[in-house]
């Protein structure tokens, strides 16, 4: 019972404080939860392609450029994708999306549906360390991406004429940076000599980077609704 709070706890701790963030126009609490549905259910296709992925035998090798190639295509790119597809397919078309931090909200409730599962599960199985660690670590990441991939969600839903390049870009910048954030937690020691012991430095820059941009992002969504007095 103690992991699996453990395990939870992150993923809702994030929920609670974007939904604190979105302080001017707030979601229907049961989309919110549906959201959060949807980020766990995309878990299965996500676990589909990545094991159709390594069956091809394009996984993690002794090689940097294989290991990159992986980290982005045979990972990155496939959980960003289900996690984008759910949003822009279920949540993007609703109504209730009527500002830009909405593509925030939902992203990361979806996004927090999908590490909290995944979080479960690693948390049962390498214990309470792990637990700790991943606290701190792997739920935030997907947080970051989520609010990135969410920021320009808002950006495409409101501003036509770059709708493409900014959808683009919700898909893309989230998963350049779970690929380098990745990167060098796959990488095999040989290829590190001496610096093996440091490789997990190259994971949390990535994650320092993420949350910075996505601090900037929650603050630029902020300042921009339109039900913030300010802007009217």
């Amino acid at each position: 019972m103690k992991l699996l709070a453990l395990a939870i706890a992150p993923g809702l701790a994030i929920m609670i404080y974007i939904f604190w963030k979105d302080k001017y126009d707030r979601e229907p609490k049961k989309l919110l939860i549906w959201a959060f549905i949807l980020g766990v259910l995309s878990i299965i296709p996500a676990v589909i392609l990545e094991s159709m992925v390594t069956r091809t035998g394009m996984v993690y090798t002794d090689s940097i450029l294989k290991t990159g190639v992986y980290a982005f295509a045979g990972i990155a790119l496939i959980e960003e994708a289900v996690k984008f597809f759910v949003v822009f397919r279920f949540l993007y078309p609703k109504k209730d999306f009527d500002e830009p931090f909405d593509g925030i909200t939902y992203s990361v409730m979806v996004s927090m549906g999908f590490a909290t599962l995944e979080n479960i599960a690693y948390t049962v199985d390498y214990g309470m360390a792990t637990g700790v660690l991943r606290m701190f670590t792997a739920v935030p990441a997907h947080a970051a991406f989520g609010v990135i991939m969410g920021y320009y969600l808002g950006l495409a839903k409101f501003n036509t004429e770059k709708s493409n390049t900014y959808l683009a870009y919700a898909l893309f910048i989230p998963s350049i940076l779970h690929a380098a954030y990745d990167f060098s937690l796959l990488l095999d020691d040989s290829l590190l000599g001496w610096l093996k012991g440091y490789k997990i430095i190259g994971a949390l820059v990535t994650l320092v980077i993420a949350i910075l941009l996505s601090r900037r992002a929650i603050r630029i969504h902020q300042y921009n609704s339109p039900f913030n007095d300010r802007q009217k």
